[in-house]
């Protein structure tokens, strides 16, 4: 198993916010969070801030709704904004949501997308208790999910592997995204 080593001071900071994005399941939260110490900055749990209203409707296997994700994502978007360095889970699953996200936080933002078939994704929700977040949905949030493939500021990473070797590529992703717009 491969472990991510955290690059020297000197390389760590300046990259501003990153979203770690994808359906329920992906490993968004535990991505995220290892991503973040690797680069030794803050991490905010997305799901943290869903208003009470939500929670109850993705208890209840009811899926959230357009109005019901602005919000949550101004909430998400106000905490990005001049926090420095940071990693955050969130879905994300449409571009307007992604635009969102970009605008409210005022600066230039990386997202990092953890991709996995249905199968996969399916097998990690039912293995795993989640709060709130039951496999039913996991349908919807597919069918909702528009794959930011034209978007220059989203690294894509497959979940078919370890979690190390997922934070590793991202790193690796991030890092040669940051040389070139540099």
């Amino acid at each position: 198993m491969s472990m991510a080593v955290s690059p020297p001071a000197s390389e760590r900071g300046g990259f501003g916010p990153i979203a770690v994005m994808g359906v329920s399941g992906c490993g968004k939260s535990s991505a995220g969070e290892r991503l973040a110490d690797y680069l030794g900055c803050g991490f905010i749990e997305g799901d943290s801030l869903h208003p009470p209203s939500n929670v109850r409707k993705m208890r209840m296997g009811t899926p959230l709704e357009d109005e019901d994700r602005w919000p949550w994502l101004d909430a998400l978007g106000n905490r990005l904004a001049g926090t420095g360095d940071i990693v955050v889970s969130c879905s994300a699953l449409k571009r307007t949501y992604r635009d969102r996200l970009r605008s409210l936080s005022g600066r230039p933002m990386t997202f990092v997308f953890l991709q996995g078939d249905r199968m996969l994704l399916a097998a990690r929700m039912a293995a795993r208790k989640h709060e709130y977040m039951p496999l039913s949905l996991l349908d919807s949030q597919l069918a909702t999910l528009e794959l930011p493939t034209a978007e220059p500021d989203v690294v894509t990473v497959d979940i078919n592997q370890s979690l190390e070797t997922i934070v590793s590529m991202a790193m690796a992703l991030l890092a040669a995204r940051q040389r070139r717009s540099n």
